[in-house]
């Protein structure tokens, strides 16, 4: 795998600019090893490109740090994580070759529980998902022209079509994601044959994780995803809507 260095000279380009650079790499791009395509998104916007991680496993961060050595990795600190994702974030940040960036919402679970009262994910889950997640990815990918996602097309109907390089209009960024042809196969051979972290949780009968009030085990068979917001109607926080 060859390795390049994270540029810190790339320009901001305007908007048409990036939705037009989109627009011709999916395509290019669409066959393209996870690596490359990592690879192309460093190449084009060094410092103004980062990888976000939920911390389910460590994959597209062990293949950011092998490509790029020392390029962002944000984590979303959203006040209801498992102990086990909060402690696989502290493992990729103490032996992993990239920045670790956590960033957290504008009020903590206490403030938004006084302001909106208590367990909002709980009486309106769209909101809390909004407050928590949506809002603070957006304001810390205000500095990038792009980031990189670990959304694969085989985890929901509603991501089959997603690109491996598109254009997010709502946040007015190119969004990437390497992984988005593979399977959970493929993930999981990845992490075998390169001894990648894991989120132990995957283990214990989650194989889709996200704040622990709104995810559930799974049964050997059933939907990955089908434990998240289980009853609800819910199947996305709205990050990737």
């Amino acid at each position: 795998m060859t390795t390049i260095s994270v540029r810190d000279d790339v320009p901001a380009r305007s908007a048409e600019e990036l939705e037009e650079l989109a627009r011709i790499a999916g395509p290019e791009l669409e066959l393209a090893p996870a690596e490359l395509i990592v690879q192309w998104a460093v190449q084009q916007f060094g410092e103004r490109f980062c990888v976000t991680s939920s911390m389910g496993d460590a994959v597209l961060a062990d293949i950011a740090g092998k490509v790029a050595p020392g390029l962002d990795v944000v984590f979303l600190d959203t006040g209801y994580h498992f102990a086990e994702t909060i402690g696989t974030r502290d493992a990729v940040e103490a032996t992993m070759p990239v920045n670790l960036l956590t960033i957290t919402p504008v009020q903590s679970v206490a403030e938004q529980d006084a302001t909106h009262g208590k367990d909002l994910f709980r009486t309106n889950p769209d909101l809390c998902c909004a407050l928590r997640k949506v809002q603070p990815l957006q304001d810390a990918l205000s500095g990038y022209d792009a980031w990189a996602t670990g959304l694969r097309r085989d985890e929901t109907h509603s991501r089959v079509i997603a690109p491996v390089v598109g254009w997010d209009a709502r946040k007015g960024k190119v969004k990437v994601s390497p992984l988005a042809r593979w399977t959970a196969d493929d993930v999981d051979r990845y992490i075998a044959e390169n001894g990648v972290l894991v989120n132990p949780l995957q283990y214990d009968g989650y194989p889709s994780i996200g704040c622990w009030p709104c995810t559930q085990r799974v049964a050997p068979g059933e939907d990955a995803r089908s434990g998240r917001w289980a009853g609800t109607g819910k199947n996305e926080c709205g990050i990737h809507l």
